[in-house]
């Protein structure tokens, strides 16, 4: 049975491994495929660069499967601080965020099938299909928008147990709590307030990158010396 620590850092392991994996579908391959407005340049890219968006598909699945095993790998590790708050985490971190976005990526099939030669297609005209192609790519970035709700709710039970747990400083806690105010707000007015929201990313988005550290902690240091018997 693995020690505190060891949980830990197997927790750290998978958490680097989502940080790794999780960019290059959501902000990589988007950036280098979308031009803002054009569908025809968009569609354009997709065709000369198709392996590009399959990438993403394989990126954004991959990592979506490492984030179930990190929650339960979490829940593992802090249970014992508090069973309400690690079931929050289960929740919040897997059973609602992960099905949105396994279900978001039909979104980036679809645009696939639309810049295809599919013949059942042929009753739309190429400009329809481009249309139709970044159509369903502007929702699946929404669909993001839609899980990113949960990304930053998960965080505040997670944030909670490091700080009460004893074994990892509470600081880290409070910057889980900060990083997960950030992914609210940016999704919220994204999705809800759409006039503000370049505003409010730019200020709540740098939030975010409060949640890298315990990555690194959980990676290196694992359970605080002394913490653990074992």
């Amino acid at each position: 049975m693995r020690s505190t620590r060891q949980q830990a850092r197997f927790a750290g392991l998978l958490y680097l491994m989502l940080g790794l994996t999780a960019p290059i579908g959501l902000v990589y391959v988007p950036g280098q495929l979308i031009v803002r407005g054009d569908a025809v340049a968009t569609a354009e890219r997709i065709r000369s660069s198709e392996w590009l968006l399959r990438l993403g598909i394989a990126s954004e699945l991959i990592h979506q499967v490492i984030a179930v095993f990190l929650v339960l790998a979490l829940y593992r590790l802090f249970s014992p601080v508090d069973q309400t708050h690690a079931r929050l985490l289960v929740i919040f971190g897997a059973l609602l965020s992960v099905p949105i976005m396994f279900v978001n990526v039909l979104n980036e099939v679809a645009t696939l099938t639309l810049i295809g030669e599919a013949g059942f297609l042929d009753v739309f005209s190429r400009a329809e299909r481009d249309a139709l192609a970044y159509l369903f790519l502007r929702l699946h970035g929404q669909g993001i928008s839609v899980a990113s709700v949960f990304w930053g709710l998960w965080l505040f039970p997670f944030g909670l147990l490091v700080i009460r747990s004893g074994f990892i400083p509470a600081w880290l806690g409070w910057l889980l709590l900060i990083a997960g105010a950030g992914y609210l707000a940016t999704s919220f007015t994204t999705l809800v307030l759409p006039q503000h929201a370049a505003f409010v990313e730019s200020v709540a988005s740098p939030l975010q990158f409060a949640e890298v550290p315990i990555i690194f902690w959980l990676l290196i240091r694992g359970a605080r010396p002394g913490t653990d018997s074992s």
